[in-house]
């Protein structure tokens, strides 16, 4: 029995075998019937469908193909610039960091940029104090010049004046001393012509001063002129001085202007002591001292 029971047991499980293989095949050709009943263009959209699913659930996100991307830039910069490269301006030009996006060219830049702005700024303040310097001495120099041309005319100018003062004229009596009481070309029975000189009225004795610079070429008594001096300038201006009480010069004498020459008298045709001067130029004919006296500065 027990045999028999072993029998109908594995008959039984290759019947089920059987039977499942069975429904195995049938299910295999359902899905092959089904499939040749399709159109090409679905069998290949059926085909296509399932690996690119596939493909984009294996792909990495965008960030991490954006990192991968920007590690491959950067290596391959750094790379390419193994050797250093120089710009126009003769700087250093070196691979920005790929994580800071900063290179050491854009800091060794910058630090050059500063030395070569303080460098242009001492060179320009160098010709700023030059030039300044320079214009500074120019001006001392012109200054220098003016000063010597100043104290040349300076000098000059007193040469001048020291001239004109030798040369200058003065009135023939002190002005508190004496008034005028005969003027030129005045007649009178006094003269047998007309006046011919300046009368200057004063004390007998008071001083008579030479008017100029000459040389005494006469002294003596001339009629009714009295007591008569006669000095010649160099110019030969020709100045009397009449009716002397007493002489105070000499012939040959070079007097100075305001000199002594003489004190006043009443000798020759005369009313009463007075200084007779008569001035005449270049020897000849006389004219009006008064004008002459004026001319040089002088209020008889």
């Amino acid at each position: 029995m027990g045999n028999h029971r072993a029998t109908r047991r594995r008959s039984g499980d290759v019947a089920g075998t059987s039977a499942r293989a069975d429904a195995s095949s049938a299910s295999s050709q359902t899905v092959t019937q089904t499939t040749s009943r399709t159109s090409a263009g679905k069998r290949r959209a059926v085909k296509h469908a399932a690996p690119r699913g596939s493909f984009l659930r294996k792909m990495p996100s965008a960030p991490i193909l954006l990192g991968v991307a920007a590690l491959a830039v950067s290596s391959f910069g750094a790379i390419s610039m193994g050797d250093d490269l120089i710009d126009d301006d003769g700087h250093r030009l070196v691979q920005a960091n790929a994580l800071t996006g900063t290179s050491v060219v854009s800091s060794s830049s910058a630090a050059e940029e500063r030395r070569l702005a303080v460098s242009r700024d001492s060179r320009r303040d160098a010709l700023e104090d030059a030039s300044a310097e320079q214009l500074q001495q120019a001006a001392e120099a012109q200054a220098q010049q003016r000063n010597a041309e100043l104290a040349k005319l300076a000098k000059s100018a007193e040469k001048q004046a020291a001239k004109l003062k030798l040369n200058a004229w003065h009135l023939p009596v002190a002005d508190i001393a004496y008034h005028l009481t005969a003027g030129f070309g005045e007649s009178s029975g006094l003269w047998a012509h007309t006046h011919t000189g300046l009368d200057f009225a004063a004390d007998t004795g008071t001083p008579i001063m030479s008017v100029t610079n000459g040389t005494v070429t006469e002294v003596g008594y001339d009629g009714s002129y009295g007591n008569k001096v006669v000095i010649t300038t160099d110019e030969g201006e020709e100045f009397w001085y009449c009716h002397m009480n007493e002489f105070g010069a000499s012939v040959g004498d070079v007097v100075r202007g305001g000199q002594v020459i003489g004190y006043v008298g009443s000798t020759g045709n005369v009313t009463g002591p007075h200084l007779h001067l008569e001035y005449r130029p270049g020897a000849g004919d006389p004219v009006d001292p008064y004008d002459a006296l004026i001319a040089h500065g002088l209020n008889p």
